[in-house]
């Protein structure tokens, strides 16, 4: 992510034109893939010394901005469905579950330049409501009844779009999301557990946008 970012700086030094950026009044639309990658960690499970543990993804992220000035902007961060594994060492399991989950991030974002810039960083800071649905064991888990709490947490970002012409753009950024869950489940005797799982991702996405 971090050759991305240099590369589009690089290809905004070398470029020459007189595209303009983001200004006050325009609407903001990005595309591109998204990647789930979290940092995460759990109390112990079954009343062992072992964690769980949430997997990667990638999917489709869609971002929807509107402009209030030249460098202020409100943000909203969708994507399809997140699909990822649970997965323990406890018995040499490995995965033993799968969730999916949509995270819907609202921000406000500062960009840096002038409207005139066909290079426009930003970081932005705002509040992600995340919800989990699709909780399932498979049949060697030994669990079932799999049930994780939706999420409220704070968010931060950080991106760089690069103007091609007046209208379209390339783009590269991160989020930290701090999403915390609480997973509810039960042993094969019916016996109920609770487990605290911090999964506080990062988000990489690279794609194109347009504004209008």
């Amino acid at each position: 992510m971090n050759k991305t970012l240099c590369g589009v700086a690089v290809l905004a030094i070398l470029a020459s034109g007189n595209a303009l950026a983001h200004k006050e009044g325009d609407f903001i639309v990005r595309g591109g893939l998204a990647a789930v990658v979290p940092n995460d960690s759990s109390d112990d499970i079954l009343g062992t010394d072992e964690e769980l543990e949430v997997k990667s993804d990638t999917q489709l992220g869609l971002t929807l901005g509107y402009m209030i000035t030249d460098n202020i902007s409100f943000e909203v961060l969708a994507a399809t469905p997140f699909s990822h594994d649970i997965k323990t060492d406890l018995g040499g399991l490995g995965t033993i579950a799968d969730t999916k989950h949509l995270p819907p991030t609202f921000m406000l974002q500062y960009y840096f330049g002038q409207a005139e810039s066909k290079l426009r960083p930003y970081v932005g800071a705002g509040i992600n409501y995340t919800f989990f649905f699709d909780e399932d064991f498979n049949s060697k888990s030994g669990l079932s009844d799999l049930d994780l709490d939706d999420s409220w947490g704070l968010a931060a970002n950080a991106g760089v779009d690069y103007m091609l012409n007046d209208n379209w753009f390339v783009n590269a950024s991160v989020w930290y999301i701090d999403i915390e869950t609480e997973a509810k489940y039960k042993d094969s005797l019916g016996n109920k557990y609770k487990t605290d799982v911090d999964i506080d991702p990062w988000v990489f996405m690279i794609g194109g946008g347009y504004k209008f």
